[in-house]
């Protein structure tokens, strides 16, 4: 038996496969799926969900969002998402120094909180390379 999973933002169905298990970044936590899972309604924040497709782990970055879980169906409404494979090194990395130095110069909380979301989604990207390339 396996979960079907979709990732739909706003602009796209990002990811419509099944899959063994998955992972996702939970506003408590990593939240671990597997087939028979007992319904539930998630908040997701920003962070990697992690697919496992016949013992390989596929890295999806998600902006933030909520997912479903019913009948083996996870259903994930995001605000954003990218593949890993997708994501370039050096532009992530480059992303995570600006957003560093604008967290570092922020003059107001407004500034701090979105130069803090950019550090997370930096950060996320940058996870998701790492987990792609282990």
């Amino acid at each position: 038996m396996t979960l079907n999973i979709r990732v739909i933002a706003p602009d796209r169905t990002v990811w419509d496969a099944n899959a063994e298990e998955v992972i996702l970044p939970s506003s408590t936590g990593q939240l671990g799926i597997l087939t028979g899972h007992i319904p539930l309604l998630t908040a997701l924040d920003i962070g990697v969900m992690r697919v496992r497709i016949d013992k390989e782990w596929i890295p999806i970055v998600l902006l933030g969002g909520f997912a479903e879980i019913e009948n083996n169906k996870i259903t994930i409404l995001v605000n954003g998402a990218e593949e890993a494979a997708d994501i370039n090194a050096e532009t992530a990395q480059e992303n995570l120094d600006e957003a560093s130095q604008l967290l570092t110069d922020a003059k107001s909380p407004k500034a701090q909180i979105e130069a803090t979301q950019k550090i997370r989604k930096a950060k996320a990207r940058l996870q998701a390379l790492a987990t792609l390339n282990t």
